[in-house]
């Protein structure tokens, strides 16, 4: 009995790595290679080529050679630096020994942040795609635009130091995210 359920077992792990098992290992490879040339000649009208790339590669699977996949998974990246972005923040923002402006900068970046957030956070998959697609590159330039009022309210002398340095490289970070996606909207938006 213990022998037929040990010999039942090895057929079913046969079974289920030879079914796992791609048919032709050229053809993936080939599509994989595909699907990689595809994102970085798309990558190469972003502003941030390198970082592009280095964003979507591991979405290969997925974007193959789709433009729609291709722009989905560019906003999928830009939400998810700005959800880091945002609890960063919201940590600072639980910092002791705040000045009163630093207080209200941090407040203002979270306010900013959160509009990015749903702004980007709208479903952007199904039957109704396309009618988001067209407004996706509006809501993607006021994302943009609320980092750079984020950064903006460190703006002077007072507010100099390593927050504020902080608070910069992150939001710029996220913008650098949320420009690549803006491009790749722009370029693909149509089809």
């Amino acid at each position: 009995m213990t022998k037929l359920l040990l010999t039942s077992l090895l057929l079913l792990c046969a079974t289920i790595s030879t079914a796992a098992a791609p048919a032709n290992p050229r053809s993936s490879a080939a599509a994989a290679a595909a699907a990689a040339s595809f994102i970085k000649s798309s990558c190469s009208a972003t502003t941030y080529p390198a970082l592009c790339v280095q964003s979507l590669l591991s979405y290969a699977p997925t974007i193959q050679r789709s433009p729609k996949q291709l722009a989905q998974a560019a906003l999928a990246v830009s939400l998810s630096r700005a959800q880091s972005t945002r609890t960063y923040v919201r940590a600072l923002a639980r910092f002791e020994g705040l000045r009163p402006r630093e207080k209200a900068a941090i407040r203002d970046c979270v306010e900013e942040i959160g509009d990015t957030m749903k702004a980007m956070g709208e479903k952007r998959s199904g039957p109704r795609f396309e009618w988001h697609f067209g407004n996706v590159a509006t809501w993607v330039s006021a994302a943009l635009t609320d980092v750079n009022t984020c950064v903006d309210g460190f703006a002077g002398k007072a507010l100099n130091g390593r927050m504020k340095s902080g608070i910069e490289a992150r939001f710029t970070n996220a913008a650098q995210f949320i420009s690549n996606a803006l491009a790749l909207v722009n370029k693909y938006g149509g089809h």
